[in-house]
């Protein structure tokens, strides 16, 4: 029987990527990419291949192996795996890139700010503090060949090959014999005489000092070039002129140096660098520090890197969801790094938690999800869950909801995702579908109780101009406008009259040029930005109303105790609702405009128009049923139907009694027919 020898690199549950190695830093290993075989998950793998008469390399490459296998620390490369045979050894490790060809990657791209060096850098002196503080152990190799970043850009200190004991067991530094590495020594390890008095961290102190310039500067080409600063931040000069200081002593060790970088003013302290530090505390954080640190994440999150935001930030805010009870606080980051995922990562992160959100009770939950998240998820979502799904939890919200903010936000919501309806269905039926959606929800809007809801409703038509045609201008959205021009409110009224012009001189311009009616008369075809400038500025006139104050506890806006404290939007959400103040008394002598005689027999002796309109006001908490209590985006549109239909029935009925009413003149013209006579055509 005949025994055969199994391969260990075969059956190693890694492989290495057809690819090139991506660099091979300065040591005895190489660097490539590979793949774990059982998910295809990324990893890095380092390879060192055994040579005949390198005995020594060989005992530094398997001291780095066990090294890299024993320390475990967040800025520490991450081992996973490991392979040592005769021929070779394999350390996986997760997947990363080598500093330098990632810096100038970032640099070409025209990415690179001095807020991702300043926590890279902190992540590198804080692995330092470990090694040297925790552990006594001399890392003996910083530089910008031994460390990494991976995908979230966290920079990994590696390298450990020449790494040894700071207490003296175990023998003295490892012998490098690569030049490359040796110009990062410090100028006291060339002093043969031993007089110079150091602490066990100053060699990699100076090594780290190199390591600055060189992300600053380039590579070094020799160690007299450090006394020019270069490119160095000057926040971070003083601090780097400690570290390559001729005197060892004075050299600061790595949690002084950090200390002194925070300190007010410093390179470190910095918005970025403060962010990532709550995050690596996060889980023994308060409930209070978290609600405030997700308040004031989404202020900072455009000035941070978009890999940090998708692969560090974002995982943060789907844990604190899920499981820290955070709430409505995480939608504004969560949906503002969204934007950084492609369809399916963002299928399969965000669309979960924002259906369990829909499905929430919370009403501040609600009104954030109406605010914030579907501008920026109507564009992801299909066509199914945006046209149907969706309009089906708005026409619940704007016809049966007993608040009014709440209605007032659905208005507005449906009018800045309106362009989206049915974006990507060509067929005619679908579209003329979002004409009547749209204009049945705005059209109910402007019949809302509460007033901050009709002027949602009329900038709703504002905002969507360009998706109706001419015979739905003229005949349906325009007479909704004019009844609006007798509210009670003036500021409806205001907003009314702005739309009326807007409509009417589109459909002016068609009229005095009937060859303008091909490209005004499809506006459903035009984007926004081709139209005049009246119309973007009504499109425009959302963010001049406040709907971020709606968020009352009385569905009354006309109380004097709202708590306009209760919402924490952004931008044109802070103010409060303003409500129009009384109009004051005209001064003595002055008559109002009903008081003139217009030409008329007698002078008008009644009161101002507007005076003798009752304000319409919500009666308790539940709006009114007679016109709220249907679901159907297209009730507005059953009343008008249901006339045509009793019309054509009416003129089908008179039709047929002219009808019968003729047979009988001409029967009763021709007389009585005679028998055995036959009737002729």
């Amino acid at each position: 029987m005949w025994f055969f020898a199994r391969d260990p690199v075969r059956d190693f549950p890694f492989e290495l990527s057809p690819e090139p190695p991506e660099g091979s830093p300065p040591g005895p290993w190489t660097l490539h990419r590979g793949r774990k075989k059982a998910t295809g998950s990324p990893v890095s793998i380092f390879v060192y291949d055994v040579k005949p008469g390198a005995e020594e390399q060989t005992q530094v490459a398997k001291a780095a192996f066990k090294r890299l296998k024993t320390l475990r620390h967040p800025n520490i490369l991450a081992y996973i795996d490991g392979l040592e045979t005769d021929k070779c050894l394999h350390v996986v490790t997760e997947a990363v890139t080598p500093l330098g060809m990632y810096l100038k990657a970032r640099v070409e791209a025209g990415g690179l700010k001095e807020l991702e060096l300043s926590w890279g850098l902190h992540q590198i002196v804080k692995a330092l503090s470990f090694l040297v503080n925790d552990c006594s152990l001399i890392h003996n190799n910083v530089c910008m060949a031994a460390v990494f970043v991976d995908r979230a850009g966290e920079w990994k200190l590696g390298g450990l090959d020449y790494m040894y004991s700071a207490q003296g067991n175990g023998g003295g530094p490892p012998h490098k014999g690569i030049p490359e590495l040796e110009q990062y020594d410090p100028p006291e390890l060339v002093d043969s005489s031993g007089r110079a008095v150091r602490e066990k961290w100053s060699a990699d102190m100076w090594r780290l000092g190199c390591l600055i310039w060189e992300v600053f500067n380039g590579p070094l080409p020799r160690a007299a070039a450090l006394r020019n600063p270069g490119k160095i931040p000057k926040s971070l000069v003083p601090h780097y002129c400690e570290l390559v200081g001729a005197n060892p002593k004075v050299r600061p060790n790595p949690a002084r140096f950090l200390q002194n970088c925070r300190a007010p003013g410093g390179f470190m302290n910095n918005r970025f660098v403060e962010t990532n530090l709550f995050l690596e505390e996060i889980q023994i954080k308060e409930p209070a520090e978290k609600q405030k640190f997700f308040q004031e994440l989404s202020k900072s999150l455009d000035s941070f890197p978009e890999e940090f935001c998708r692969h560090k930030v974002l995982p943060q805010l789907l844990t604190a969801f899920e499981f820290g009870n955070a709430g409505a606080v995480v939608l504004t980051p969560l949906f503002k790094v969204g934007k950084f995922l492609n369809a399916e990562e963002y299928q399969q992160k965000i669309i979960p938690v924002v259906v369990k959100m829909f499905s929430s009770t919370d009403r501040a939950m609600r009104i954030r999800l109406l605010q914030q998240s579907m501008l920026l998820l109507a564009p992801k979502l299909n066509e199914a869950n945006l046209n149907v799904e969706l309009m089906k939890h708005f026409a619940r919200l704007q016809a049966k909801d007993e608040q009014g903010p709440i209605r007032c936000n659905t208005t507005v919501c449906l009018g800045k995702i309106g362009s989206y309806l049915n974006a990507s269905e060509p067929s005619t039926c679908r579209t003329q579908t979002r004409h009547r959606v749209l204009t049945s929800a705005f059209s109910r809007a402007t019949k809302d109780p509460f007033a901050p809801s009709r002027v949602a409703g009329v900038l709703g038509f504002a905002a969507t101009h360009n998706l109706y045609s001419m015979n739905d201008c003229a005949h349906k959205i325009l007479p909704v406008l004019c009844g609006l021009t007798v509210d009670p409110e003036k500021s409806v009224r205001d907003q009314a009259f702005k739309a009326i012009r807007s409509f009417l001189s589109k459909l002016e311009s068609v009229s005095e040029d009937p060859s303008q009616l091909a490209e005004v008369g499809q506006w459903e075809t035009q984007e926004e930005d081709k139209d005049t400038a009246e119309d973007s500025s009504a499109a425009d006139r959302w963010d001049d109303e406040d709907w971020g104050s709606l968020e009352t506890n009385n569905p009354d806006h006309r109380s004097s105790e709202l708590d306009w404290s209760s919402w924490e939007a952004e931008g044109s959400w802070e103010q409060g609702w303003q409500e129009p103040s009384p109009p004051e008394p005209p001064p003595e002598g002055t008559r109002l405009a009903s008081e003139y005689n217009w030409g008329g027999p007698e002078p008008s002796d009644k009161g101002d128009p507007f005076a003798a309109l009752s304000v319409r006001r919500e009666a308790g908490t539940q709006p009114r049923r007679d016109s709220w209590g249907d679901d159907n985006w297209e009730g507005l549109e059953t009343e008008s139907r249901q006339a045509k239909a009793e019309l054509a029935r009416k003129k089908r009925e008179e039709r047929r009694r002219e009808m019968e009413a003729k047979r009988a003149e001409k029967k009763a013209a021709k007389g009585p027919m005679k028998l055995g006579t036959r009737k002729l055509d």
